[in-house]
């Protein structure tokens, strides 16, 4: 059986459609539903069980499982950027991890669970993922630093000697319609583009970028996902990696390809960013995935223009949007 925490968000929901589309269906999905709309990324899918986090957890306290669990996908977490809790975020994205993590170590399942980009910060130190490097991280938000405290655990205390953590940068893509201010600027720019004809971007507040020309790592969640397979059939492939496109491109690019898709001229107009935001914004992030690939992970990463057209033509502009088989 494979667990998936975090099974009816973004990510997880992405990777059992994966699962399914290898002929799994022994899935156990884990997350905690509330009144959220990430059920109906469910529907379309093929599992065994839900399960709520926190009856996993007991679950797993009583050994309810045995033997049966043949690998845990950790991406159940609190990916709020803006989240100002940080005593929940701890609860929730570190003890709750280091418990699944200790767990799997002790039955020796295989773990992979998600870190995130936001661990590199304003990317003063680069954005190498050399463990070497990790304890000079310096995040600029509390999820974040929320994350870093969970790499610096699982380096710590051994953990990523027999597990995966992937240092998700800009992923876009379908089922992450429930995530509020968290979608992707594809499906805000899509939406806006519907909506007004037109798409607003933040003004550069730095003299190096002009404006629309701050550049981020986009990587499409298909791409995501089959890094994340291939980490579960190359088990000998353990540690902290990046997972990005590696390829920095401009939100104007990213725009220019939806306004494309639409079969649309671009219209961009420029707003003044916020002074709370301006502070911590980042103004280039780009994954270096050499580590990876001398790991031996060949997938071929899916291009800028080739993935938001992907997006906008067979999920946004359908009736169902979900990914299903």
């Amino acid at each position: 059986m494979y667990v998936v925490t975090g099974g009816a968000g973004f990510i997880g929901s992405a990777f059992a459609w994966r699962l399914n589309r290898e002929g799994i269906d022994d899935i156990l999905i884990v997350d905690d539903l509330g009144e959220s709309e990430k059920w109906s990324n469910l529907t379309p899918l093929r599992y065994t069980d839900y399960m709520h986090k926190h009856s996993f957890l007991e679950a797993l306290s009583t050994n309810h499982f045995g033997d049966q669990i043949d690998a845990i996908v950790h991406m159940g977490a609190c990916s709020s950027t803006t989240e100002n809790d940080m005593d929940y975020l701890i609860t929730n994205n570190v003890r709750y991890s280091q418990k699944l993590a200790t767990y799997a170590a002790e039955k020796k399942i295989r773990f992979i669970y998600a870190s995130s980009a936001a661990t590199y910060g304003l990317g003063a130190e680069g954005f190498s993922d050399d463990p070497a490097k990790i304890k000079s991280l310096y995040p600029i938000n509390r999820y974040g630093y929320s994350k870093q405290l969970f790499d610096l655990w699982a380096l710590r205390t051994g953990i990523l000697d027999h597990a995966v953590g992937l240092k998700f940068f800009n992923v876009y893509g379908p089922n992450e319609y429930h995530k509020g201010d968290m979608r992707s600027v594809v499906l805000k720019a899509r939406n806006q583009i519907k909506e007004v004809g037109k798409v607003r971007l933040f003004k550069s507040n730095s003299p190096q970028f002009k404006d629309g020309e701050q550049m981020r790592d986009f990587v499409y969640v298909k791409d995501c996902v089959d890094v994340m397979w291939w980490l579960l059939q190359y088990r000998k492939v353990n540690g902290l990696y990046n997972l990005g496109s590696g390829k920095a491109r401009s939100w104007k690019d990213l725009v220019t390809a939806v306004f494309k898709a639409l079969g649309k001229k671009p219209l961009i107009e420029f707003a003044e960013m916020p002074k709370e935001l301006s502070s911590q914004y980042q103004n280039f992030t780009e994954a270096d995935m050499s580590r990876l690939s001398k790991a031996g992970c060949k997938v071929d990463f899916t291009s800028l223009e080739d993935g938001v057209s992907d997006y906008v033509l067979n999920y946004l502009e359908k009736a169902e949007p979900h990914l299903k088989q």
